[in-house]
């Protein structure tokens, strides 16, 4: 066993719920709340419908729960389906770091583990907060790389699910090594003109993870030394090694305390500019623009300055990534909304004329200040001779500029409602405020129904 394994298998066995501060105790309730609101407005998608189809001609001994449904699949289909419904909308939370990523596509793996096995609502926060670490401690070490997140979501999903199975180190070590070897997923999947797989990427992940779990309690055994071995993931993979110190606990802080909620359906470098742009659109008269002027860093800008398909987007994958096509809903009608992607918006050429009138420069300013700052500047220049200027540092939804517990669930109830109705949404998040205390998840699948 290498050193990498060693401390992820014995860390991931020795965390309890009684290591949890409330304060975490209370915000992992808010993520969780937050990824479940997601889901259920993800539930009428296409790739969901495509996901649920797949799961439900599956059966198992150990059957798990299908979100927003009242049927089972096997734990590994359960746990892709709602990881797809979670993803759908991209506005489930995002972690901040050189690997970056979202940390709550690892949900789904706590739940669809979580159902079966009976957990109660005390394991299921515990299994989070373990995911979290594994995941956020590793991708703050990951520099920029050809590989997609599902390389730390994967182990991350493993662990959750070994910690709700209650494996000991030794079967948690060939978990944590069976989830790695065989999943290093290609960051492909989020270049150029996006597709449904940009929203199921680190579900399949999840999926993976809950595999190896499963494989590892029937005695399975995986590669000995996954990350630190000749042709391991240091080598093959990252071209370096890295170490890892202290995990959320007694001197350190969890890292899901650093999460960053967001405020519209789209990528998190996205939210800043539809903040500002949405503050411009009190402002101004679309018809009156000369032209308009982003500053942001690296980060928000490199996709527009580098993939012309940011500019003239044709999927709603592409769409909710795209600086240009988002700051021109957000001048347009004032909020960006799951409503803002349907084809027939996508392909509205009023916006393609607002589009047109867009320069993107990164500002060296804002890169060196990020990624404690996601800086974004927006100017437009009318034709009647004004200009209006918009700036924010911490857009809505940053640790700095968090969203309140009251707009949690206002955020659940506006994504979810299309889907469920108000009364659902209120059973929902009775239940889930008071999670650690729950004996199951039971109630909170049966309020979730659609």
């Amino acid at each position: 066993m290498d050193q990498i394994t060693d401390f992820l298998s014995t860390y991931s066995c020795n965390l309890t719920y009684e290591d949890l501060d409330p304060e975490v105790v209370h915000h992992i309730k808010r993520t969780i709340i937050d990824t479940l609101g997601c889901a259920v407005g993800g539930y009428l998608s296409e790739p969901g419908k495509i996901a649920r189809h797949i799961a439900n001609n599956i059966t198992s001994t150990l059957p798990s729960r299908i979100l927003g449904t009242e049927n089972y699949s096997s734990i590994d289909m359960a746990g892709f389906a709602n990881g797809v419904m979670v993803r759908y909308l991209d506005c489930n939370d995002s972690y901040f770091s050189p690997g970056g990523g979202h940390p709550s596509d690892m949900i789904p793996a706590a739940l669809a583990m979580g159902d079966p096995f009976n957990a109660d609502g005390r394991t299921i926060i515990t299994a989070t907060a373990l995911a979290y670490e594994v995941f956020c401690r590793i991708s703050d070490q990951v520099p920029d790389s050809p590989w997609d997140q599902g390389i730390f979501s994967v182990i991350g999903a493993a662990c959750a699910a070994g910690k709700v199975m209650g494996l000991d180190k030794n079967y948690m070590a060939n978990a944590i090594s069976l989830a790695v070897v065989p999943n290093v997923p290609l960051r492909v999947t989020r270049m150029g003109e996006l597709s449904m797989w940009k929203g199921c990427a680190s579900a399949s992940a999840t999926r993976s993870g809950l595999f190896a779990a499963q494989l590892a309690s029937e005695g399975m055994t995986g590669p000995f030394e996954p990350f630190e071995g000749r042709k391991g993931l240091w080598d093959s993979a990252l071209n370096r090694e890295i170490s890892l110190d202290e995990f959320g606990g007694s001197k350190q802080p969890f890292r899901i305390m650093s999460n960053t909620f967001k405020f519209y359906p789209s990528q998190i470098h996205t939210q800043a500019p539809i903040g500002l742009a949405a503050e411009l659109h009190k402002q101004l008269d679309v018809a009156d623009i000369k032209s308009i002027h982003i500053d942001s860093y690296h980060g928000a800008v490199s996709s527009a300055s580098t993939e012309p398909e940011k500019w003239d987007p044709k999927t709603r994958e592409t769409a909710d990534h795209s600086i240009p096509y988002l700051v021109a809903v957000g001048l347009q009608d004032g909020m960006v909304s799951p409503a803002s992607f349907t084809n027939e918006r996508i392909q509205d050429p009023s916006l393609r004329t607002i589009i047109n009138k867009m320069t993107i420069d990164e500002n060296s300013d804002f890169t060196a200040k990020y990624p404690d700052e996601y800086n974004c500047k927006i100017e437009v220049q009318t034709l009647s001779g004004k200009t209006f200027t918009a700036e924010t540092s911490f857009p809505k939804g940053h640790k700095n500029n968090p969203l309140s517990d009251s707009e949690i669930n206002d955020k659940f109830k506006r994504l979810a409602t299309p889907t469920i109705t108000d009364e659902q949404c209120d059973m929902a998040l009775g239940l889930l405020w008071d999670l650690e205390s729950l004996e199951s998840f039971d109630e909170i699948f049966d309020a979730l129904v659609v």
